[in-house]
């Protein structure tokens, strides 16, 4: 039996149609392994007792770069483990570029803030090494202690910050505003912590 249709093989597109994915990065994979990452430091460093723990994770946007973990948890919502570390090394590292200004900032803001002061824990007077070790103290406490606490005593650093970025009226009100909501953020995440766990 004969047909008067033509079989034509199956179209292959072009190379072009696969430029755009090959080597692409899925955003939910790139999500997914930045998730697991952040429960592993966050989660992990709890089942043991090894100081040098704490010190690496410490350490961590020094050995292996901001850009590095930017690439990796920059990305993620505010109110995940991931979101959170990421605000976290980022307080940290610009505590440690800029200390001078912190302190200024921070000191501007220490006597409107007061609750948040105390919550922050940054010893009197706070000069650039009492603010760096204060924010090495807080980065370390996501080895050993309550990670809701290290968020709690971040966001309270934030706002002291902020409050003395106002009083100054040196910083823009973006800049204000930024430090602000960068509070606001780990407040928020420390609630849900002691609710539910950061997923």
């Amino acid at each position: 039996m004969s047909s008067d249709r033509q079989h034509h093989r199956p179209m292959k597109p072009g190379a072009e149609f696969f430029a755009d994915i090959v080597g692409g990065e899925d955003p939910a994979r790139v999500s997914e392994a930045a998730d697991r990452a952040a429960n592993l430091l966050v989660r992990g460093v709890r089942d043991t007792d090894d100081p040098e723990v704490a010190e690496r994770v410490l350490h961590l946007a020094e050995t292996e770069g901001i850009e590095t973990i930017a690439e990796v948890w920059a990305g993620s919502p505010a109110d995940s483990l991931a979101g959170c570390l990421w605000r976290l090394f980022v307080l940290r590292s610009w505590v440690y570029a800029d200390p001078v200004a912190v302190a200024r900032e921070y000191d501007a803001g220490r006597r409107t803030a007061q609750v948040a002061q105390v919550v922050a824990g940054v010893a009197d007077p706070p000069g650039p090494d009492e603010l760096r070790t204060m924010v090495d103290a807080v980065l370390r406490g996501i080895a050993g202690s309550d990670f809701a606490d290290v968020l709690f005593r971040a966001a309270a650093f934030a706002r002291v910050v902020a409050t003395g970025r106002a009083a100054l009226d040196e910083a823009s009100e973006t800049e204000v505003a930024r430090m602000l909501v960068l509070s606001e953020q780990l407040e928020a995440a420390g609630h849900e912590e002691l609710a539910h766990g950061l997923a």
